[in-house]
């Protein structure tokens, strides 16, 4: 199932198949980074299958989704392979890494940093987009030309961004509560100046309501969930009203619901986890 290249971690029965986590030797991030993978049980049965991209967002690893979401049960049901990288580069020993959960370790940003202290290790964008795919598509009965992507929070803004920067890449994008205009929040700030410095026109290259205006590509559906009691809603921290605005302005087919009573969390994740995958799953089988 698996070449040389990448070394299992663990492994457990789910619904018929498999999840999985594996780690591999990333030339992007030039350190050891883990992904997990369910593979469903069509995948038993000889077929090659689409896969599904899951983003996490700050202080998470590849285990939050795949212990927390409930997302392998629909997985199964429509054959779509999930994969759940890492958020960050781990052990690169930079100093200031784990100095705070919003920036460094686990708050990669989903960018190819351009500053000198971490432009080596910090190139997630490259990682999700390149060499993440490739190492699936090797190793892994995939179908490299159905591919959708969706995320949580941090992880939202990078699925929307990686989708919105390479048109034709991705089949489908969905989030939950992303970071919709992370140029005008206090967590974007704070990571785009770290990784990206002071020029805002390269910050604008990884924000989801910048890149939305000059998209042109094929038909991107967007379905976004945001939570009325999330407080990082409330804080200004998520703005998916802006991405509203901007898809509104661009002609960009949006479907964006307020959740009432739920929160930025997992549990959050896992009651409208179905939705997303049907939402995908649309797509990808079309």
């Amino acid at each position: 199932m698996a070449s040389s290249e990448v070394t299992q971690v663990s492994t457990n029965k789910m619904f018929g198949g498999y999840q999985k986590v594996y780690s591999h030797e990333s030339k992007e991030t030039k350190c050891t980074m883990k992904f997990g993978i369910y593979l469903p049980p069509q995948v038993e049965e000889g077929k090659k299958l689409p896969v599904l991209y899951w983003l996490s967002g700050l202080t998470c690893t590849e285990q939050n989704f795949i212990t927390k979401a409930g997302a392998q049960k629909a997985a199964a049901e429509h054959g779509i392979i999930i994969v759940a990288p890492d958020t960050s580069p781990r052990g690169c020993n930079i100093e200031g890494e784990t100095d705070s959960y919003d920036f460094g370790a686990g708050a990669g940003f989903y960018v190819d940093a351009t500053e000198e202290k971490w432009k080596t290790n910090y190139r997630m964008y490259s990682y999700v987009t390149k060499e993440l795919p490739e190492v699936i598509s090797r190793n892994f009965p995939a179908l490299p030309d159905k591919q959708s992507i969706f995320g949580h929070s941090m992880g939202g803004h990078g699925a929307l961004i990686c989708a919105l920067k390479n048109p034709g890449q991705y089949k489908s994008v969905s989030a939950f509560a992303p970071i919709s205009n992370p140029v005008s929040c206090p967590w974007g700030l704070k990571a785009f100046t770290g990784y990206l410095g002071d020029n805002k026109e390269n910050w604008e290259e990884y924000d989801a309501c910048c890149l939305v205006k000059k998209y042109n590509g094929p038909p991107l559906s967007l379905l976004v969930d945001q939570g009325k009691a999330d407080n990082f809603y409330t804080d200004g921290q998520l703005l998916p009203e802006n991405l509203v605005k901007a898809c509104a302005e661009s002609k960009m087919p949006i479907i964006s619901r307020l959740q009432e009573g739920y929160d930025h969390s997992y549990y959050f994740i896992a009651t409208f986890i179905e939705d997303h995958i049907k939402h995908h799953a649309n797509a990808l089988n079309a």
